[in-house]
């Protein structure tokens, strides 16, 4: 239902902490300008420059930069890496401008985990909070830790979202009435254009997705170089095509003396890697990860948010393991309890020769097995969602400002 703008317009913020909490940020804003044209909308991203709402002309409140983790702060020796470069003083930059600038809006909207959560409330106005980064899928149910709960359960704090809703019915049962499950954001990607890629017959089309953490990406495409010319002497060089999902990033040029290390050329001019024979392509698709997955019959992934969209196209994943520092063994389990059946880790360490062998053992498996795409179908509907999750937190968020605002005046 088109919704008419409120009058004077109003403020939304929102604040989210990682690069998948950035996108369905920038998801939820683009299903509030479908609805309400005249919203003024803003962003705080914690983790990050906040790219995907820059490309949405969304104005920032604090301009951030990437620190060295990536988000994955508490992971090893991380946090060291990221005081040194910053972090404390970005971190209370961040509180101060959330507790300034916040309170000038009539909602905030936080997406991700208790991070933004605490900045919200800082804002002192009403909020919708959009749990994207927990799910009741990882232990059956879900136990939000005691100051996620507290902060949940403020009179603030309007309306709880789910990414799923299995975890919405869970968390009503466990007494959180506001919890509600309208969509997961993430499905709302471009159509696949077929311009960029389409599907080919006679071929096994493999999408490869190393991630968007630099340098990390990098190092796991070289690893999926290298399960890369194991299919093909497994299964014969002709039967393969690979395409990478790449983000934009200036860091892709590092790839060439990598990937020469393990016997592959890399063309930057054309976007194509070539094996030592010759006979192996694999194309760098920047900004075509939607086309890349409707024209693929199988994902390997060593990504977050990129894996949840491919098992949302009914996609079966096989997950290498890397060093890190997001894609360590722990994530990559944790994916599978999120995600489900459809989605197989290799190995428990960093991956060398014999788990790249058993793993192109196992997609030569899956691509034959013929029952695969069905239950790809239905793990699709049960752990990510249709697409249209945009639009409906939209509406939830423009029903929670009507009801709201009278409070405000």
């Amino acid at each position: 239902m088109s919704r008419v703008p409120l009058s004077p317009a109003p403020r939304i913020l929102l604040i989210s902490n990682g690069h998948g909490e950035d996108l369905n940020g920038g998801l939820i804003a683009d299903g509030l300008r479908q609805c309400s044209p005249g919203l003024e909308l803003a962003a705080l991203p914690i983790v990050g420059a906040g790219s995907a709402y820059g490309r949405r002309g969304l104005p920032l409140l604090y301009q951030g930069r990437t620190l060295p983790s990536g988000g994955m702060v508490y992971q090893g020796l991380n946090i060291w890496k990221d005081l040194a470069a910053g972090w404390l003083q970005q971190s209370l930059a961040q509180l101060w401008t959330a507790w300034r600038q916040g309170r000038h809006y009539d909602l905030v909207v936080s997406i991700g985990d208790h991070v933004p959560l605490i900045f919200a409330l800082l804002t002192g106005r009403p909020t919708v909070v959009f749990l994207v980064s927990t799910s009741s899928f990882y232990e059956g149910r879900l136990r939000l830790s005691a100051l996620t709960r507290w902060c949940c359960r403020r009179r603030r704090v309007r309306v709880v979202l789910t990414r799923d809703a299995f975890s919405a019915r869970d968390l009503q049962a466990q007494g959180l009435a506001k919890a509600l499950f309208r969509g997961y954001p993430i499905m709302d990607m471009p159509a696949p254009d077929p311009g960029q890629v389409a599907r080919e017959s006679g071929t096994s089309t493999l999408a490869l997705v190393p991630g968007s953490r630099f340098p990390e990406a990098l190092h796991n495409l070289v690893l999926m170089l290298r399960l890369c010319s194991q299919l093909g002497g497994l299964a014969g060089d002709g039967r393969w095509r690979f395409l990478v999902a790449v983000v934009e990033s200036p860091h892709w040029r590092d790839l060439e003396p990598l990937a020469a290390s393990v016997g592959w050329q890399l063309n930057l001019a054309d976007g194509v890697l070539r094996s030592a024979s010759g006979q192996l392509e694999v194309r760098l698709l920047p900004g075509a990860l939607a086309s890349i997955l409707a024209a693929s019959d199988l994902v390997v992934g060593m990504a977050g948010t990129a894996v949840e969209q491919a098992v949302g196209f009914g996609r079966p994943v096989v997950q290498l393991v890397g060093r890190g520092p997001q894609f360590s063994y722990a994530f990559a389990e944790s994916q599978m309890r999120l995600l489900g059946p459809t989605v197989h880790t290799v190995g428990r360490r960093p991956a060398e020769r014999g788990e790249l062998q058993e793993a192109a053992d196992l997609i030569l498996r899956l691509l034959a097995d013929a029952d695969l795409p069905a239950r790809c179908a239905q793990a699709a509907v049960e752990r990510v969602g249709s697409p249209g999750g945009s639009r409906r937190i939209a509406e939830t968020v423009l029903d929670t400002l009507a009801q709201a605002r009278p409070e405000l005046s």
